[in-house]
């Protein structure tokens, strides 16, 4: 089964989006984060995110969990509120 990893952020400035963007389409996926797909979703009137990261199974999500946790809080969109972890009920993509 799919699990998600969504976690929540404040203080999240429409430029540190931009920055973030440009950071992650220049270099590549950390091999500890074996994440099939992120999400990253983007409130600039509230300065909200979310991000939602998918992983096909516990140890993938272990492993993911496990870095993004030891992550410095400078290299995150901006401060952490929340993490929590979904089982993935149901998916669908064009």
């Amino acid at each position: 089964m799919a699990l998600a990893r969504v976690v929540s952020f404040e203080g999240v400035s429409k430029d540190r989006m931009d920055e973030m963007s440009r950071e992650i389409e220049q270099g590549e996926r950390p091999a500890d984060i074996p994440a099939s797909e992120i999400v990253v979703l983007h409130d600039p009137d509230a300065d909200k995110s979310l991000v939602v990261l998918f992983f096909e199974n516990e140890d993938d999500y272990r492993r993911g969990d496990e870095t993004l946790n030891a992550m410095p809080a400078s290299d995150t969109p901006g401060q952490r509120t929340s993490v929590a972890k979904y089982n993935v009920a149901m998916r669908m993509r064009d």
